[in-house]
């Protein structure tokens, strides 16, 4: 692949949180345009911690990039601000369901086309996509997001991302507390997404094994560190990366194999 086809570069990041404790001891990795990177690790590896400083947010949680750089499409993303990457096309959906409660499914959604300034028209040819791709947004429009279920927040908070137009997807822990077909509705959404429209994604997963179905490429993040990487495929394939982080039954120690 040629240098200009990474549309994400994190070479050597470190961070911390109150300038106390660590939580990446330099990970380093890429994604290509087109292309859907898992990042997996237990809780606590700093997976949500590294979507952060992708999105320049860190800061708001009294964190802070020590060494190392993010470059999004050849920018520093330290020099951007997160309303800035937005509109260059860097979206990320936090960790929890955020939806603003008190409006509508469609309204939530219509605020994600505010944030790039599209004009009504813009908005209403968006809307259609999303409830094209999110059918159960389509019947829940005109009810109140607080109401809907965990699944339907889900999808809302999504559909609210992808009304900013996004290149790159950032999702954090998508299918947490959610039902396993809601999960794979989702995530066969995104499939469709990614082939159908180029879209980018950056997906952070505790669950690995919905997660390698997905994904082209995976980052196994451990403590902190990028400690194994490898297309989706091979890490499936591997008996160290099935009993570490899918769950079954380990052929041979697991320490062994990762380090």
């Amino acid at each position: 692949m040629t240098k200009d086809n990474k549309l994400l570069t994190v070479e050597g990041l470190q961070a911390t949180y109150n300038h106390a404790i660590t939580a990446l001891h330099g990970v380093t990795l890429s994604l290509e345009r087109g292309e859907i990177l898992a990042i997996l690790g237990a809780n606590g590896a700093g997976k949500t911690t590294m979507l952060k400083a992708v999105s320049n947010l860190l800061s708001a949680e009294r964190g802070q990039v020590l060494a190392g750089h993010v470059q999004f499409d050849g920018r520093d993303v330290t020099r951007e601000t997160p309303a800035s990457l937005v509109r260059l096309g860097l979206v990320q959906v936090l960790e929890g369901r955020h939806c603003f409660k008190t409006l509508t499914v469609e309204e939530n959604l219509v605020s994600g086309g505010l944030g790039r300034s599209a004009t009504r028209a813009e908005i209403a040819v968006d809307l259609e996509k999303i409830y094209t791709h999110f059918p159960r947004l389509k019947e829940k429009r005109r009810v109140l997001s607080g109401l809907t279920s965990g699944g339907e927040q889900q999808m809302t908070a999504i559909g609210r991302a992808l009304m900013s137009r996004p290149r790159l997807l950032v999702l954090d822990e998508p299918s947490m507390g959610l039902a396993p077909l809601v999960v794979q509705d989702i995530f066969r959404t995104l499939e469709r997404l990614n082939r159908d429209e180029g879209l980018s994604i950056l997906v952070a997963e505790q669950n690995s094994a919905v997660a390698l179905t997905y994904a082209n490429r995976a980052v196994i993040l451990e403590n902190g560190v990028s400690v194994l990487s490898g297309t989706a495929a091979e890490l499936k394939s591997r008996d160290d990366v099935r009993a570490f982080y899918l769950g079954q039954k380990p052929a041979a120690p697991v320490a062994a194999h990762i380090h």
